[in-house]
């Protein structure tokens, strides 16, 4: 990507705790003009970079302004979505979606927020939706394609109004004992960490890559 050129961005999932800090990120970033946001409600944030677009996932985007590149932060917890058919049509069909209308609007660059274990033949559903989101991505044709593999995230999700996950509340008690003792990939991550990677891999890599929490800490 030629660095002189002004940079014209999409994101989904702002308002999660990876997409709070890719946006934050991207508004920083003096080589980015424009910024896209899409979400089912307006963010309580304003910059002159950012164009908030509100949209309903369940229903045929709109067409979108031209973009470069895109990143998708979407995602929720069976529990949280309610039912398993509730959770894929966020994890899969939502994302699916947006890297659809990112592709037409021409972008040609997307980095994804997915997760540890994600393979289309697990046993466990939550991972065998995110590996079928994986592959329907990869089978898309971006020329950057990066998917994030976090483990358990920190962050604070009370402050953006969103429920506990108890899973990533058990996980980062553990961590805080046993840190030593977890293999890096394993370890909780900060949700700062993800958005990082991601947003110093879209723009310089091609071709597609998978980064696991070891590669993606302290970034």
């Amino acid at each position: 990507m030629d660095a002189a050129l002004p940079r014209s961005v999409l994101i989904a999932g702002a308002s999660g705790l990876v997409g709070r800090e890719i946006l934050q990120g991207l508004l920083a970033d003096d080589s980015v003009a424009a910024v896209h946001s899409l979400g089912r409600r307006e963010l309580d944030l304003e910059h002159p970079k950012l164009t908030q677009h509100r949209v309903d996932f369940s229903k045929a985007l709109p067409a979108l302004p031209r973009v470069g590149e895109a990143f998708v932060a979407l995602g929720t917890t069976i529990k949280v979505a309610g039912s398993q058919e509730a959770f894929r049509a966020v994890d899969f069909d939502a994302v699916v979606a947006v890297a659809r209308a990112a592709k037409a609007a021409g972008a040609t660059r997307l980095g994804v927020v997915s997760a540890m274990g994600a393979n289309k033949r697990s046993s466990i559903f939550y991972n065998r939706v995110k590996g079928e989101t994986q592959d329907a991505l990869s089978a898309m044709g971006f020329e950057t394609l990066v998917i994030a593999q976090p483990s358990f995230l920190a962050g604070d999700r009370e402050a953006l109004g969103q429920p506990l996950r108890s899973g990533e509340k058990l996980a980062m008690n553990i961590s805080r004992v046993l840190t030593p003792l977890i293999p890096n990939n394993y370890k909780s991550i900060a949700a700062a960490d993800v958005a990082r990677a991601l947003l110093d891999a879209v723009p310089r890599r091609t071709g597609r890559h998978v980064l696991l929490s070891g590669q993606m800490r302290g970034k």
